[in-house]
């Protein structure tokens, strides 16, 4: 059986000639490979050890099991589909919501697993009854709005957690990371999350030296005299060990708050293996069920042990396209560093000091950006907010996403913020298509860009067409 673990040496192995692409089933030279592997590494630092801390999660443990689902995708996929599995920030907002009504890290991680387990199953019907299935069920119009109103949800998070501990650092540090994003290019545009925070540290540490400790609210909610910068716990952790475990728990009203997420799980690995596809040459459409699945299962095995779940990163589509170099073999020396890294319990204790005030400054552009792909998908897939069909059930699934509006069913069961929001936006589409007038229904879809084999013959949509990308 083939796994896709057997490359061919490119040219000499040095340095492919100009204009050349090492292909998934080539590779360079072993050292290169291995330095091209932790480029891999460094591109996926900023959002994935930032997610699991916001997510109040064991970073350690996650970026360890970003390497076990990295391997798992690649062997699912045979070799066909390079990618890194990083820690999603799609459930940051979920794990907020989860913790705000009183839920643990067992009660977030069973939630997620669920997820990965409905994620799972996606990838098995797309594998049997063919990509159309996600254009019929959560046309552009849905998924950009569901992923907009997970987005934005997470607002509250940043004005009420992370930017009253320390407001001015979180103002510089915004500044900093917006202006890296913009005027960075190439690789370096790509970690601009990762230097936002190493500039968040030293702004922390030498404000520290300079006016001593700060009178706010900590990160329990009290208001206190503390350090910016607390790196205590480094000294006392070890340098080799296993991160911290915990089985999961399984609450009905977590799950519900957390399964909307899978539709932003399913658009990111289309658009995913779309761009993998485009840059390759490759027709991949045949691997989006397994990927998907991959994906899923990636998911269940990190948060069955206490660990975030797991999604495709564009960050790493951004190394390729600059390197032009699309080995495997590159992803399983990162997937290999991971795990090194995952055992590195004092790299684990540098992650949890990261400062309040820096996670405030990312967070305000970080979760923007992650609601604004929600309009993104709506532009790539020029999908028309003058239809009523369209505006109608967005507008009001966002507002009640948003605004974190409730709906009480009995005195124990209720649903609210992104899982009534959700609701909303695929219910509501769906129940108006059904009775609208057929001018309403005239426009023809476009093929999505995330799943490029669908059938143009099919019949007309309201929705105006498809397009996905991977996150950011």
């Amino acid at each position: 059986m083939d796994l896709g673990v057997r490359w061919k040496l490119h040219g000499d192995g040095k340095v492919p000639a100009p204009g050349a692409v090492v292909r998934p089933d080539e590779r360079l030279s072993w050292p290169r490979t291995a330095g091209l592997g932790a480029q891999h590494v460094v591109a996926m630092f900023g959002a994935s050890f930032v997610a699991p801390v916001l997510m109040g999660l064991d970073p350690n443990l996650a970026i360890m099991m970003s390497g076990v689902a990295t391997v798992i995708f690649l062997l699912a996929t045979r070799g066909r589909v390079p990618s890194y599995l990083g820690c999603s920030l799609s459930f940051v907002g979920v794990a907020a919501v989860i913790r705000a009504q009183g839920g643990t890290s067992a009660t977030v991680t069973g939630a997620v697993l669920v997820v990965g387990v409905a994620l799972f199953l996606v990838g098995l019907a797309v594998q049997r009854f063919g990509a159309r299935i996600i254009h019929a069920a959560m046309p552009p119009v849905v998924t950009g709005a569901v992923v907009m109103l997970i987005g934005f949800n997470l607002a509250p998070v940043t004005a009420s957690t992370y930017w009253p501990q320390d407001q001015w650092t979180a103002l510089f540090v915004m500044l900093f990371t917006g202006l890296a994003v913009v005027c960075l290019r190439g690789f370096w545009s790509r970690i601009a999350i990762f230097l936002g925070l190493v500039f968040g540290y030293v702004l922390s540490w030498a404000l520290d030296r300079i006016f001593g400790k700060i009178h706010s609210v900590d990160g329990g909610g009290k208001l206190t005299d503390h350090w910016r910068l607390d790196f205590s716990a480094v000294g006392q952790a070890d340098w080799i060990g296993l991160p911290s475990f915990h089985g999961p728990s399984f609450e009905w009203s977590a799950i519900l708050v957390a399964l909307p997420v899978v539709i932003a799980l399913i658009a990111e690995n289309a658009g995913h293996v779309k761009a993998v596809g485009e840059m390759t040459g490759d027709n991949l459409d045949d691997k989006l069920g397994t990927a998907i699945s991959a994906d899923g299962i990636g998911s269940v095995l990190s948060t069955a042990v206490g660990g975030p779940p797991n999604t495709t990163y564009s960050e790493n589509i951004g190394v390729m396209a600059a390197t032009r170099v699309y080995s495997t073999a590159a992803y399983w020396a990162a997937a290999g560093f991971a795990l090194l890294f995952g055992l590195c319990p004092k790299f684990g204790a540098v992650v949890a000091a990261i400062p309040g005030g820096v996670l405030g400054g990312i967070t305000v552009i970080l979760y923007g950006m992650i609601g604004l792909l929600g309009a993104q998908i709506w532009i790539n897939a020029k999908v028309d907010m003058r239809n009523p069909l369209n505006l109608v059930p967005a507008a009001a699934g966002i507002i009640i996403g948003v605004g974190n509006v409730s709906m009480e069913f009995t005195d124990t069961f209720s649903l609210s913020g992104i899982a009534l929001g959700t609701l909303v936006v695929i219910t509501g589409y769906h129940a108006l298509r059904a009775f609208a007038p057929a001018h309403l229904k005239t426009q023809q879809p476009l093929l999505d860009e995330g799943t490029s084999s669908y059938d143009e013959k099919t019949g007309p949509g309201g929705d105006g067409g498809g397009g996905q990308r991977a996150k950011s």
